[in-house]
């Protein structure tokens, strides 16, 4: 019988393309989300189960019924604007509802844990290329609440032989190729997403926040990973916690997921525009706070270790897979 993996988050964006690269590796991908932001539609590759990660009691149910061998956890609140403006909600959202899913998953036996963190944890490194040993300073409640949560991950390998692998990574972009499933956010906040909104007429215009960075054309600067090749980390991760790689005792890996190479605002804008043939219709807005200037990872350790390579994460075909994607119409509301 095929090894259960709960994926919470699953009916999000990534963590949809996860449980489709789980099932075609073997797994059983079991759905865990709430859908306040996921979507019913996108599972499609292992059953589901409705819930909320604060709820424990929950939890302990769907541990009990489907006995995973391991967790990929994905749920989050991840929006910048709204942790600068509602701290307390990511702290309860992410951290506690976090350490409420840690500790069920250590009550039912499970000590396998893949853990989706974010390079915002970093903050602002201007001109670096960001590593797991780079200084974490994150610039908002976003970004502290996923290093608190890798701190708990450290904490409890340490005290309870939690095995986990954390990855920090940035701008995820692209879609899977199948058309199965693809990013669709309710309202949408991706960059990739709104420019192909824009394009398509969904929207007047792409707003582009803060022309007056220091950069070359005065936008801010990310590093996009094709979501596919993303989830593929993912899925080496857990079978590197499964084949025993792990500290026996418990413990943490950190890999970071990147290309090394970053695009402005104004170049992935470019990219779209190119890849479908269309103008982009824009216009100049003022900075968000708590947004970084650059923000570029490298690979190197996940390459070394995993054996991962971004093979898919070049911008145009991120950019083709999601306008394929964007023009299938996404999920029913």
């Amino acid at each position: 019988m095929s090894e259960k993996v709960l994926v919470t988050g699953g009916a999000g964006y990534i963590g949809s393309h996860a449980c489709k690269v789980l099932k075609a590796a073997g797994y059983v991908p079991v759905t865990y989300d709430s859908l306040v932001t996921g979507w019913r539609g996108a599972v499609k590759f292992g059953p589901f189960e409705q819930g909320d990660l604060m709820d424990r009691g929950r939890l302990d149910e769907v541990f009990a019924a489907h006995q995973p061998v391991a967790v990929m956890h994905f749920a989050a609140l991840s929006q910048v604007g709204e942790a600068m403006s509602e701290p307390g909600k990511y702290w309860r959202g992410n951290v506690c509802a976090s350490l409420n899913l840690i500790e069920a998953t250590l009550a039912a036996g499970v000590r396998d844990f893949v853990f989706s963190s974010t390079c915002a944890t970093y903050g602002d490194h201007d001109g670096v290329v960001l590593d797991e040993d780079t200084p974490q300073l994150p610039l908002n409640a976003y970004g502290a609440s996923k290093r608190a949560i890798e701190d708990m991950l450290v904490d409890f390998g340490n005290s309870d032989g939690l095995n986990s692998v954390i990855f920090r990574y940035f701008n995820v972009a692209g879609a899977d190729p199948d058309t199965e499933v693809g990013e669709f956010h309710q309202p949408e906040t991706h960059l990739v997403p709104l420019i192909l909104d824009a394009i398509d007429g969904g929207r007047d215009a792409l707003t582009i926040y803060g022309t007056d960075y220091p950069t070359e054309d005065g936008t801010c600067i990310r590093d996009y990973v094709h979501v596919m090749d993303l989830v593929d980390a993912h899925v080496q991760g857990l079978n590197w916690l499964r084949a025993g790689n792990g500290p026996t005792k418990g413990g943490t890996e950190r890999f970071c997921l990147g290309t090394g190479k970053g695009f402005s605002v104004r170049e992935v804008v470019a990219a779209a525009g190119s890849v479908t043939n269309r103008a982009v219709p824009m216009k100049d807005g003022e900075r968000r706070a708590g947004d970084a200037v650059k923000l570029v990872s490298g690979s190197a350790k996940a390459g070394r270790v995993l054996g991962w390579s971004p093979d898919r994460s070049t911008m145009p075909q991120m950019i083709r897979d999601a306008w394929r994607w964007h023009q299938n119409g996404g999920y029913e509301q």
